[in-house]
């Protein structure tokens, strides 16, 4: 009869249990404590009056008089290709007009701004069509701790209808983005 030797198979389990739990540890450290200390603000000349973003061109723009002050290449939420979010869980990124209306430097992506959807249009479509509209919509930097994956990161629609960045563009955005500047996200 064949004798199968069970400590190779057992071993191999232990190391990846192990080394899945360090993970979650990790990420789970990284997400408490791994966002590090807010930018100060940009000089006035460099600081956006708009943001503008293209869902379809994956990009983010900050505007100020109506140029171009930086552009920067987004991931969006996972289904953001299938039209504007209109209930949570949805996994689409907003499509409309909006404001930063708060921000985050102790987020577990990095820093955050937090845009104002839903509004009360997104609302009211929301109730008449009986479901919630969801948000919590931000634009955010990378998972704290996984930085070194933001080559990966931004070539997939990975966010549950965020608008994200890598870390280093995060703090620049957020150096030059105050409370109250409009945003619009076009198709």
């Amino acid at each position: 009869m064949f004798k199968v030797n069970r400590a190779p198979v057992v071993r191999t389990g232990v190391i990846i249990v192990c080394t899945l739990f360090g993970l979650y540890a990790y990420t789970f450290a990284m997400a408490r404590w791994g966002h590090g200390t807010p930018p100060a603000a940009a000089a006035a000349g460099q600081q956006a009056d708009q943001i503008l973003v293209h869902k379809a061109e994956r990009s983010l723009l900050l505007m100020k008089d109506g140029q171009i002050l930086a552009r920067y290449p987004i991931a969006l939420g996972r289904a953001a290709d299938h039209g504007a979010k209109s209930r949570d869980g949805d996994k689409k990124t907003p499509e409309g007009n909006y404001t930063i209306d708060w921000r985050n430097d102790h987020s577990r992506f990095n820093l955050s701004l937090h845009i104002s959807y839903p509004d009360i249009h997104d609302r009211q479509r929301a109730e008449a069509a009986g479901y919630k509209t969801g948000g919590n919509i931000m634009i955010h930097g990378m998972p704290n701790g996984w930085q070194w994956l933001a080559p990966l990161f931004q070539r997939l629609d990975w966010t549950d209808g965020c608008i994200a960045v890598t870390n280093a563009e995060m703090r620049d955005i957020w150096s030059r983005v105050p409370v109250g500047t409009p945003i619009r996200i076009e198709p």
